[in-house]
């Protein structure tokens, strides 16, 4: 199970170093609504990455190693499709970033969070962790990575569950923060949220690049 976790830690950690899930919830957090829009978001957030991470671990099922016990080359090339599109993605968010002294642009559903109700937040929390493309690309790598390895399904589903709490670690910080801090809680996330607005792109761009070189370089290995 070691070489599971450790194929996955890298896609766990890009899926939780996501500026605007983080930016989501901080908004949220600052609404009438907080104490259940807050919740219910990360609900959401954890219920999406377990669902996908589940079904693709269920899809995966079959041989994942060729009968040498080499990596089968479906998930060679799958590793390579991931990690091109990840470059994409990484080319794409640096050429949006803000020029020089411009406010970065939030998506448009965003002004809208504080009419949130609880079942919107939950919503937007799986929506935002299980189909956003760059999330969604992530979890299908980790989880083809654990399913390669071959460890039983038990093993799989503890693995499946660290890397959902891995990737919910930078949703639970700002829960944390707005429960624990009391009164300082607005002034620490309003900074927080300035500081995550203003590098998202250069955050997203380096991610995605680290992350789309060690899978095309891996599968590169393989061939």
């Amino acid at each position: 199970m070691g070489n599971a976790m450790g194929s996955m830690l890298p896609m766990a950690l890009g899926v939780a170093l996501s500026p605007m899930p983080v930016i989501a919830i901080i908004l949220m957090l600052g609404t009438p609504r907080a104490r259940s829009n807050g919740p219910s978001f990360t609900l959401g957030w954890i219920s999406g990455l377990t669902l996908v991470g589940a079904l693709v671990l269920l899809l995966t099922g079959g041989p994942a190693s060729s009968d040498q016990g080499e990596q089968a080359t479906w998930v060679t090339v799958l590793a390579l499709l991931i990690g091109v599109f990840l470059l994409l993605l990484a080319a794409r968010a640096w050429r949006g970033r803000p020029a020089e002294g411009q406010q970065a642009r939030m998506p448009k559903w965003m002004s809208a969070i504080d009419q949130f109700s609880p079942v919107k937040s939950f919503g937007m929390g799986a929506l935002l962790s299980g189909v956003n493309p760059k999330n969604l690309a992530l979890n299908l790598g980790a989880m083809t990575a654990i399913a390669e390895t071959g460890i039983p399904g038990g093993q799989q589903a503890v693995t499946l569950g660290v890397f959902v709490l891995l990737g919910t670690l930078t949703i639970l910080t700002p829960l944390g923060i707005y429960y624990l801090a009391g009164a300082g809680a607005q002034e620490i996330l309003g900074t927080l949220k300035e500081w995550l607005a203003a590098h998202n792109a250069a955050v997203m761009s380096v991610l995605l690049l680290v992350l789309g070189a060690k899978l095309i370089g891996d599968a590169i290995s393989e061939f």
